[in-house]
């Protein structure tokens, strides 16, 4: 095993100090904690139904991926559930999660070492629309002074900062469906170069309303299976017709390697590798090349000292859409080459459904669970794989001994993308 104290020894950051993971919290679809969700996945059960929450009546798309039955009261006052949209309760409940297992407590000494980054698409839309339909119905006196902050694409990361007492820098990142991945790949940065010794980080998003599904759905993004939701996202088969829309929230607890040992931290895994790019192409379509990808996961393989040859596990996008599945086929294939034929590649959206903001933090967890576990999630509903040479794990879990390294990718609107590499400890 590496020292811990040292220094990254490969790629382009080997000056940096090396990150480690210690913690992580999960909310999801699937449960409202890492082991509740990671037990669902790996039993092949999805979390797709029929929205509940909303009224769907005259939608085309009337299926998602909700949070059931979360009760912000376990995880925050009351004063703090009534101003705090679904989306920074969740980021909340999952940062209190990953402290908890890191063992953090933010200390007077460690308060401006500790950092705060959360990702958003969304950020807190449903707050947004029932200010403007209090705004409508009520007028001016309707609208709560809290509005103006709770209202904000930074209200998550206030929130976790505020409770944990973390004085160092926190913010908002926001690039669409690469958002988690980003916000962790930012803390890595801030950590590698100095700026804090811990960062909270990670996604959040609660965008299952009915102005998001009709959006998406008239933008023809979604799948229109109502009546089979769980066997709605398809990624990486024959018959697949889009994402689902999901909800959710993850946060790991980042630090420096020396800081987690001088802590009595246990490092769950190594952070190793970070990259990111934009397509330069669409608002919605991939580079029909995988250009944009490609330069992702370069660099983000590249930034970890890692070679083709050394990944074990690739957790994909994998968004059941026809466009972003083709492409990342042939962006993995490209950049992996042979490999990529000799490794499982699952993509466990089929199971949560697409939590945009928070997908790339929940799959990084799932990563550093299937490295730590050798227990590899399946890709439910991959009937017919679109590539018959590649392992997308279909349909049930696979144990793969030896899983050293894993490869996240995130890949967005806008043509955002993002990867993450992280290692076994």
């Amino acid at each position: 095993m590496t020292d811990p104290t040292q220094r990254a020894a490969t790629g382009p950051g080997r000056d940096r100090r090396r990150v480690v993971v210690t913690g992580y919290g999960a909310v999801t679809p699937l449960g409202h904690t890492v082991e509740e969700t990671w037990t669902a996945l790996l039993a092949g059960r999805s979390g797709i139904a029929t929205v509940a929450a909303i009224d769907v009546t005259g939608l085309g798309v009337r299926i998602g991926g909700q949070v059931r039955g979360f009760t912000p009261g376990r995880y925050m006052p009351p004063r703090v559930s009534r101003r705090a949209d679904p989306y920074a309760q969740y980021a909340l409940a999952a940062a209190l999660e990953a402290c908890a297992q890191a063992g953090l407590v933010v200390d007077e000494r460690l308060a401006p070492r500790v950092a705060v980054v959360v990702g958003s698409g969304y950020g807190p839309v449903g707050s947004i629309y029932r200010a403007a339909d209090r705004l409508r119905d009520r007028g001016p006196r309707g609208i709560s002074p809290f509005t103006q902050v709770t209202t904000a694409m930074d209200s998550a990361a206030c929130e976790i900062a505020m409770r944990v007492g973390a004085q160092g820098p926190s913010r908002a990142q926001s690039t669409a469906c690469a958002s988690g991945a980003d916000a962790v790949g930012a803390g890595m940065r801030m950590i590698g170069h100095g700026e804090a010794d811990v960062v909270l980080a990670g996604g959040a998003d609660a965008c299952v309303t009915a102005v998001d599904l009709a959006g998406s759905g008239n933008a023809r993004a979604l799948s229109g299976r109502n009546d089979d939701p769980t066997a709605a996202c398809r990624p990486f088969d024959a018959h697949r017709d889009g994402f689902v829309m999901s909800e959710g929230a993850a946060v790991l607890v980042l630090e420096a390697a020396e800081t987690a040992e001088r802590r009595g931290a246990t490092a769950l895994a190594e952070l190793a590798g970070y990259g990111a790019s934009s397509d330069a192409h669409h608002w919605t379509a991939p580079h029909p090349e995988g250009r944009g990808g490609c330069l992702a996961v370069e660099a983000a393989l590249r930034d970890a000292g890692v070679t083709a040859a050394q990944v074990d596990y690739v957790n994909a996008h994998g968004t059941g859409t026809l466009l972003n599945d083709a492409t990342e086929v042939a962006v993995l294939r490209r950049v992996l080459g042979e490999r990529v034929t000799r490794i499982p590649v699952s993509s466990t959206k089929s199971m949560t459904g697409h939590m945009i903001g928070a997908a790339g933090a929940v799959e990084l967890v799932v990563s550093i669970q299937a490295l730590r576990t050798g227990d590899v999630p399946p890709t439910v509903n991959c009937d017919e794989p679109i590539d018959p040479d590649i392992n997308f794990v279909p349909h049930r879990t696979q144990h793969h001994e030896g899983l050293r390294t894993a490869l996240s990718t995130s890949f967005g609107f806008g043509g955002h993308n993002a990867a993450l590499v992280v290692r076994a400890v």
